[in-house]
C-alpha cells in the first residue's frame, strides 16, 4: 500500500514522502491517526495544495518542542521511596512516577514522553532519563531516587 506521509514518522519518512507500507499498518494506524493519506491521484493533488500549511504546522510543533526542551534542560527531580538496607527499593520508579514528579516541579510532561529503555528503576541512585518531546527533539533530566 502506498501512502503520503502528513508528518515525519521515525524510521519511515519525512512530511510529503510517498512510501510503501504494509496494508495493515497503513489502514489500521497511519490513516486513522491522521499521519498519512492513501497515495491516490486526488490525494496527491490535495496534498500539494496543502503542503505549505502542513510544513508550517510541523515547524511550529518542532519549535514548541524545542522550547519545552529548554525548560527541561538541567532539571533535577528527587523521588523518595521506601528501601531496604542494601539500597533496593520496595517497589519501583516507573515512567508515570517520573512524569508526575516533573509535572509537580513545573514542567508539563506526559507519561508517554518519558523513555526508560532499561525499564523501571529498582535501586536508589541518580539516573539520566530521556524525555521524548518530538520526533526530532529529546531532553535529558536527572532523576535522583532517595530512601525514605
Amino acid at each position: 500500500m502506498n501512502v503520503i506521509l502528513l508528518e515525519k514518522i521515525n524510521k519511515l519518512g519525512e512530511l510529503g514522502d510517498q512510501v510503501s507500507v504494509k496494508a495493515g499498518f497503513g489502514r489500521n494506524y497511519l490513516i486513522p491517526q491522521g499521519k498519512a493519506l492513501p497515495a491516490t491521484e486526488a490525494n496527491v493533488k490535495m496534498f500539494e495544495a496543502r503542503r505549505a500549511e502542513l510544513e508550517a504546522a510541523a515547524a511550529e510543533a518542532v519549535s514548541a518542542a524545542n522550547s519545552r526542551a529548554e525548560t527541561l534542560a538541567g532539571k533535577e527531580v528527587v523521588i523518595v521511596r521506601k528501601a531496604g538496607d542494601e539500597g533496593r527499593m520496595f517497589g519501583s520508579v516507573t515512567n508515570a512516577d517520573v512524569a508526575e514528579a516533573l509535572t509537580a516541579a513545573g514542567a508539563d510532561v506526559e507519561k508517554r514522553e518519558v523513555r526508560m529503555p532499561e525499564g523501571a528503576i529498582r535501586e536508589l541512585g541518580e539516573y539520566d532519563i530521556e524525555i521524548h518531546l518530538h520526533t526530532d527533539v529529546n531532553a535529558t533530566v536527572k532523576v535522583i531516587v532517595e530512601a525514605e
